[in-house]
């Protein structure tokens, strides 16, 4: 059988750099969705930045759009078959090592920065010795199932306790609606079952989060919680001031006692990222069944190398762990499912990833009548992508168990891991796991991995 062909492009290392509009065609549907819900969730963490780490509003825009740059070079520059983004999931327990243990901005960067730098470190090991995968195989799955479930308390806890006045009790029918939407329209068994009978329904899903936001930008303004004040013009990232503030060559760089202490979250970080890239290979398998015609490179080590090079330099730029995963599910599997649409709808998988993320260029991030936007909905974007990965990893958490040994186990694990220091949550989990269950690995933890 012949060789199918992959995508042309400027082999450099492992790496391959297609050149947008070049290499790559444009896909209207893919960069008009981009355009709102990568703007959006991108922008998101920027309530963060403002209220607990010094930032103004327009230096929060500028880091923010470094880590979209980042991320879309994974596609563009380094030749990645995934939708890029955040490892979602331990964005809450990072917020809450860095947020609580911490009480400047100067010091909640160096930690960002210790995160990062640790966990590119890691990666990059893992990734030379070859030894992820066997590190995978050798974690029982009471303990992954624990360390999932930690993640989706923590969400919740910080959604609805922690910052809920700054979030959510100031904006509650919008996010509440927004989260409702998106919520039923990913998850609900009823609503699946209406998407595969309707092209309508199918449609709206596909749109991922956009629904979402839509009906928290028309309801917010009738019940007064949101206020839109858009202004006209472009306006300049101030870099400068924002690299100022954040980078460790100017802000100083993280202690030692920071970088040991970042090692527990690092492999926990790391743990679910291997997750996120099971689940995506998965997805493009699938799809390689129906497109016979495209060759996709599958390459892990490829892919440490590329997440170590892109978290190595938000560390030293621009430090927000975890900002720089592998693979945003739902966005993978929203291009995916066109791409299986055959060449007439999307020439080329790389084609229809780098529409999604707008070629590679931050134009929207000058944009002020998208920043000033979306402005007031910041706020329900972060609640909605927290209450989202909250309900996913609970739902991927308890699906893990096979016994109410290990499902108890996972319970107890996952509180410790959301209410105590990391090290500490992730001692509970060894020892309760051994106490318990015992050493449960699965005997193929990644189907069909080669």
């Amino acid at each position: 059988m012949a060789e199918r062909p992959e995508l042309a492009g400027w082999r450099w290392g492992p790496f391959t750099f297609r050149v947008p509009f070049y290499h790559t065609r444009l896909c209207w549907s893919e960069f008009l969705q981009g355009l709102f819900v990568s703007a959006a969730t991108g922008l998101a963490l920027i309530p963060v930045m403002t209220a607990f780490f010094g930032l103004s509003f327009e230096e929060a825009v500028a880091l923010s759009m470094i880590h979209a740059s980042l991320i879309a070079s994974a596609v563009i520059v380094f030749g990645e078959p995934y939708a890029g983004g955040w490892i979602t999931p331990a964005l809450p327990l990072i917020l809450a090592f860095v947020i609580g243990g911490y009480d400047d901005p100067s010091s909640r960067f160096q930690a960002m920065t210790a995160l990062s730098l640790v966990f590119a470190s890691l990666v990059l090991m893992l990734g030379i010795t070859g030894l992820g995968r066997r590190f995978i195989i050798w974690l029982p799955d009471t303990l992954k199932a624990g360390i999932i479930l930690g993640a989706s308390i923590a969400a919740l806890k910080r959604v609805f306790v922690d910052d809920a006045e700054r979030f959510l009790l100031e904006q509650p029918i919008a996010t509440g609606l927004a989260c409702a939407i998106c919520l039923i329209f990913t998850f609900s068994v009823p609503m699946q079952k209406l998407k595969a009978r309707s092209r309508f329904f199918f449609m709206l899903g596909a749109l991922g989060l956009l629904p979402g936001f839509l009906a928290a930008a028309i309801i917010g303004p009738l019940v007064g919680e949101v206020s839109f004040d858009i202004q006209w013009g472009f306006v300049v990232p101030p870099l400068g001031e924002a690299l100022a503030k954040a980078s460790p060559l100017v802000n100083g760089w993280p202690s030692r006692e920071m970088i040991i202490q970042s090692i527990p979250l690092a492999l926990i970080a790391y743990i679910i990222l291997f997750g996120d890239l099971v689940t995506g290979n998965e997805v493009l398998r699938e799809g390689l069944k129906v497109r016979k015609d495209e060759h996709i490179d599958i390459n892990l080590n490829r892919t440490h190398f590329s997440l170590s090079i892109r978290n190595a330099i938000m560390g030293i730029v621009a430090p927000f762990f975890p900002t720089q995963g592998a693979v945003w599910t739902g966005v993978h599997v929203i291009v995916v499912q066109r791409w299986k649409q055959g060449p007439k709808s999307m020439n080329s998988l790389h084609s229809g990833l780098a529409s999604y993320y707008l070629m590679g260029l931050p134009f929207i991030y000058f944009l002020l009548p998208l920043l000033t936007g979306l402005k007031p909905l910041l706020g329900v974007a972060l609640s909605l992508t927290l209450v989202l990965t909250g309900f996913a990893c609970a739902y991927i958490a308890m699906s893990i168990p096979r016994d109410n040994a290990s499902r108890g186990t996972v319970v107890l694990i996952g509180a410790a891991l959301a209410f105590f220091e990391p090290w500490q949550g992730l001692l509970l989990g060894v020892v309760a796991t051994l106490a318990l269950v015992g050493w449960d690995r699965s005997p193929d933890p990644i189907p069909h991995d080669e």
